[in-house]
């Protein structure tokens, strides 16, 4: 058990080495660290409560989920249904949260329903071993069928929207060159962006703020803004106001000629002929097609660039635009035009969010979080010191070194995961102090025990690390598994301080069987000691 192969303890010290030296970037100013290599830059990232910053906590629209599934189901069965031929008087109306069709024919029932229940799916997952589905379609009688949304199927798109939403929130945040931002789901409809470093909040919000839904549009000009203002808007079409103050009325027709999920690129830049902001923008290959025909079909008509239901611009087309480019302007500033472009290159919102609480935590608070977890780190790490030199001597030196190394692996750790350091990470840095010196404590008791049953001072020391193995990894296998589970339920401080403990925990087993060990065995091969100075 104290026998080390060269081979073996060169690996136990390079791999420690490595791993410590991964901490040495944040020992050094991030300038200067921007300098060195791409791989040598990995460093720890300071979380809200210790660097200050800006926290939101952001809700789905529900309702609105929901009303666009209805929608999407009553045109479905609008379709299936004229498909089938089958007549329905009244038209498909969403009513009391359902879709609702009532059959002409009573012959036709039984087909409409098995024709509009194909438009059921099961639900995917776990629900749907269970046979549950997105859609019941039940006959309400009177020739009336209704569908209607489960509230299983209703939670899974919402969790599906909830998804979809993060990863455009943390394209938009990543797009703003704000370092380590955390954005994590909360709840059944909620999303938390904190975003350290970050003071003031009003562009975070204005960005997410917005669903960013472009579309290009044809404008009518077959009815006077004026006149369409007092109800006279044909029913192919509807009246919308420009974004940019003064107010202005288009009519603009609803039928969509590219969508903004056709773009593939989109960057702030200069009118060459004018020197004013715009958004230069580019379409993929359908996009490109479908704008190539929309403009070649419409020489010499204006058409509107709707953004959430906002007129951005509405220019004429003067030549059909074949490249599957062009640009947006107006009266942009540089920062506007920066945030539509990041807006559009991060993609539409599936449905609108709402700050529902805002938080700023300035960077004297998070100075004073930080000089207090290092008064605690310091003030802790010096009794346990003073406690193992005192207990155990010479041995309390080798665990005080194991510990060291143990602390600085860590950090290491971190800084290759370029994790992001709170509080409750810190208390868990200090808590895994504890763990790693409870750890020696129980090797050098058990190694006390075999000297009193008359062991060899070496044999002792030998039985005493091989019999506390399991003790350790029982205690500290426990501690990880108690970790994973704060990791996997837990939120923003609670994971923090589940990283750090389940880090330490790891680097803890590493340092107690290898290091301390090792440390032992070039103390025993040098002094062939007749005592243990324990």
């Amino acid at each position: 058990m104290l026998y080390f192969t060269r081979w073996k303890a060169l690996g136990v010290i390079l791999t420690a080495l490595i791993v410590c030296l991964c901490a040495v970037p944040n020992f050094f100013p991030e300038s200067q660290v921007k300098t060195w290599p791409t791989w040598a830059q990995r460093r720890l990232v300071l979380g809200l409560d210790l660097q200050g910053g800006s926290s939101l906590q952001l809700e789905v629209d529900a309702g609105y989920v929901k009303k666009q599934r209805l929608d999407q189901i009553r045109g479905d069965a609008q379709k299936v249904l004229r498909d089938a031929r089958i007549g329905f008087t009244g038209g498909i109306a969403v009513r009391n949260d359902a879709v609702e069709a009532r059959i002409t024919k009573e012959s036709d029932l039984q087909t409409a329903l098995s024709k509009l229940r194909e438009l059921s799916q099961p639900l995917g997952g776990l629900m749907g071993s269970s046979g549950q589905r997105d859609l019941d379609v039940t006959d309400a009688g009177g020739g009336l069928i209704r569908l209607t949304i489960p509230e299983a199927a209703m939670l899974d798109r919402l969790r599906k929207t909830i998804e979809q939403s993060i990863q455009i929130v943390e394209k938009r945040v990543n797009e703003l060159g704000t370092v380590e931002p955390i954005i994590q789901r909360q709840g059944n409809d909620r999303i938390l962006v904190q975003v350290p470093g970050l003071q003031d909040p009003t562009r975070l919000k204005e960005l997410l703020g917005k669903t960013a839904k472009m579309e290009f549009r044809m404008v009518d000009t077959s009815v006077p803004p004026d006149q369409a203002q007092t109800g006279r808007v044909p029913p192919d079409s509807e009246l919308l106001m420009s974004a940019s103050p003064p107010p202005t009325p288009y009519v603009v027709k609803k039928q969509v000629l590219v969508a903004g999920g056709d773009l593939t690129d989109a960057q702030a830049s200069f009118d060459q002929r004018t020197g004013e902001p715009v958004v230069s923008f580019k379409f993929n290959t359908s996009g490109a097609r479908k704008f190539s025909q929309a403009t070649q079909e419409n020489v010499g008509l204006p058409f509107a660039i709707v953004l959430d239901n906002k007129v951005i611009s509405a220019p004429v087309i003067r030549e059909p635009i074949t490249g599957g480019q062009g640009q947006i302007s107006g009266n942009f500033t540089v920062q506007s035009a920066n945030d539509l472009a990041i807006l559009l290159r991060a993609g539409a919102l599936p449905a609108p969010l709402t700050v529902v609480e805002e938080r700023t935590v300035g960077p004297g608070l998070g100075q004073d979080s930080i000089d207090k977890g290092e008064l605690a780190a310091y003030v802790g790490s010096i009794l346990v010191i003073i406690f193992m030199l005192l207990t155990y001597r010479l041995f309390g030196v080798f665990a005080n070194i194991a510990v060291a190394i143990n602390v600085a692996m860590i950090f290491g750790l971190l800084s290759l995961l370029s994790a992001t350091l709170t509080l409750p990470g810190i208390a868990g840095i200090v808590l895994t102090v504890g763990i790693a010196v409870y750890s020696n404590v129980l090797i050098y008791e058990r190694i006390r025990e075999e000297l009193r049953g008359g062991r060899s001072p070496i044999s002792a020391i030998d039985a005493g690390f091989k019999r506390a193995l399991a003790t350790i990894l029982d205690s500290n296998v426990t501690t990880f598994i108690a970790a994973a589970v704060l990791f996997m339920i837990g939120t923003g401080p609670v994971r923090g301080f589940a990283v750090t403990l389940g880090i330490g925990i790891i680097t803890t087993v590493f340092t107690a069987f290898t290091m301390t060990r090792l440390i032992v065995a070039w103390w025993v091969q040098w002094k062939r000691p007749k005592t243990v100075p324990i």
